[in-house]
């Protein structure tokens, strides 16, 4: 009788540390769930964007291109490039529709001293990484702002250039790699067409001078170009769409 009683207590006993037990874990699991955060939804995953990449804000770009940031020292671009990117004067270019990939590169070579103009970088200088991302992001939605070729006696010299380019120089064709109309491709080169020929003609003359270096590929080109060259493929450029 005694060792029955015993075994019942014993018995007894490990059913309640059994039910401790299974409390226990229940009250592990239930901090174990409450420290697990619940999935997100995929919409507010879309919305998180790419970790450590900044996030485009075309409002933020649109603030900054207009009204500057007195704060931190940002000037606004309007001032020299005009309304949405839509320069009014040829001594700076027009902005509007480029390529995203192309401005923000132009704006990151100004910042680092890759890419010469004391104005220009003077004024990237204040620009972080987002900033310029999204001011670029910004003009690349602006609407395309037209141009005309003004020397007619030109034109047709322009246009062998630009189509064709110059096989005894060994001057490629500017339409194989900034399209028939000017467009260019994005992420990879510019647009074009429309664009101020007193600018275009003064940047191919920085490249040949070696003021401006930071395309190795344009350099080589516009070594090869002689001053009426420039000229006559600039001014029909200018009309391009």
């Amino acid at each position: 009788m005694r060792q029955s009683s015993k075994i019942s207590k014993l018995t007894g006993l490990r059913a309640g540390f059994a039910v401790l037990s299974i409390f226990a874990l229940i009250g592990i699991s239930g901090v174990a769930m409450a420290a697990d955060p619940a999935p997100m939804p995929a919409e507010a995953q879309a919305k998180a964007g790419v970790p450590g990449k900044p996030k485009v804000d075309l409002a933020v770009g649109e603030a900054l291109y207009s009204n500057g940031d007195a704060k931190r020292g940002v000037t606004a671009c309007i001032t020299c490039h005009g309304p949405k990117g839509q320069s009014a004067v040829s001594a700076w270019p027009k902005l509007s529709a480029q390529h995203a990939a192309y401005t923000n590169k132009q704006l990151k070579n100004f910042k680092e001293g890759t890419r010469a103009n004391p104005i220009m970088m003077g004024m990237a200088a204040a620009l972080t990484e987002e900033d310029m991302q999204n001011i670029s992001a910004y003009l690349v939605k602006q609407p395309l702002s037209q141009g005309v070729a003004q020397n007619k006696e030109t034109i047709a010299l322009g246009q062998s250039i630009y189509r064709g380019g110059i096989a005894a120089k060994g001057v490629p064709a500017c339409a194989a790699c900034h399209s028939p109309t000017g467009a260019g491709i994005a992420a990879q080169y510019p647009l074009l067409g429309g664009q101020w020929a007193d600018y275009t003609n003064a940047q191919l003359i920085a490249f040949r001078e070696g003021v401006r270096k930071n395309s190795s590929q344009m350099t080589a080109i516009a070594t090869k170009l002689s001053d009426a060259e420039m000229k006559a493929v600039s001014d029909y450029m200018a009309g391009l769409h």
